[in-house]
């Protein structure tokens, strides 16, 4: 036996149980979501069953709850997207020994604990909505609060998104768009969007997985409303059911699909752009052949 063989049986090991410490959860979670005990149990498995699927889906709280994260999810993404973009755009153009500061403020929401958010979120806003009777009774609610307090840190890193792409932007292109006549919102949608799309992408999908999954901020603005977090916090104390762990299933489904998708189309989309390149290369060497 060779050092060699020795080291390579420690690393599969070690990546053995990496994986095994990073998926066995899972794994377990999803077998106790087709068995039928009442209580979550992947030992012994004593008959498979869809029964806790059909329970989650009859729920009321949890799919109000559900229904509710999804809104406030659109909502957060809706705010916290255009003003990531915008202060990410502020930060490249912005003088440069000022960049320090204002690169401090906009990322100070992240440094700030969730519960202080969601709760200054409440009093600021009670005092600025409750100007006049209908903007209180329009407004001031827990879905509405919820949505301003999450976007207030969740702009930060859909800032940071974008900064990371702005990094390699040519600013080149957006001076020779404006010698050609090109007005500043006509390089911002046919030069710089383009660019920032994968960016626009990314920010959108963190951005709304931030806000699905938050706790700390909407315990404290949602107000008598409820989301699914808060829904699974209390079933939790109560005790849990396989019920919860059909709703993970159908999460880990969905996270998985989406990412095959993404990834199916992002390859296509490589294939298309080397096929077009390759046309290119091939008709600009007939253009050369006939020229010659």
């Amino acid at each position: 036996m060779s050092s060699r063989m020795i080291m390579r049986g420690m690393i599969g090991f070690y990546i053995l149980l990496f994986f095994g410490y990073l998926f066995g959860p899972l794994v377990v979670m999803s077998i106790t979501a087709f068995n039928t005990p009442s209580y979550p149990a992947a030992y012994p498995f004593e008959a498979f069953t869809l029964d806790w699927f059909v329970k989650l889906w009859n729920h009321r709280n949890m799919m109000d709850g559900l229904k509710n994260s999804i809104i406030i999810g659109i909502g957060v993404v809706a705010i916290s997207v255009p003003v990531g973009l915008a202060a990410s755009i502020i930060m490249s153009q912005i003088y440069h020994r000022a960049r320090s500061l204002y690169y401090l403020i906009t990322i100070s929401p992240l440094l700030t604990p969730g519960v202080i958010i969601g709760i200054s979120t409440v009093i600021f806003w009670r005092d600025v909505l409750s100007v006049t009777d209908v903007t209180r009774s329009m407004f001031y609610n827990g879905m509405v609060l919820t949505v301003l307090g999450q976007a207030s840190f969740i702009s930060a890193y859909c800032l940071l998104i974008f900064m990371a792409r702005l990094t390699r932007f040519d600013r080149a292109q957006e001076e020779a768009a404006l010698d050609l006549g090109a007005s500043y919102p006509q390089v911002f949608w046919h030069i710089l969007l383009p660019f920032l799309k994968p960016a626009v992408v990314s920010a959108i999908v963190i951005a709304f997985l931030t806000s699905f999954e938050n706790y700390n901020t909407t315990t404290f603005a949602i107000l008598a409303d409820k989301t699914l977090v808060t829904v699974l916090a209390g079933e939790v104390r109560q005790g849990t059911t396989p019920a919860l762990s059909a709703l993970a299933v159908i999460i880990i489904a969905i996270s998985v699909v989406g990412a095959v998708l993404y990834e199916v189309v992002k390859r296509r989309e490589q294939m298309q752009a080397e096929r077009a390149q390759r046309q290119a290369i091939l008709a600009e060497r007939g253009e050369v052949a006939a020229v010659a």
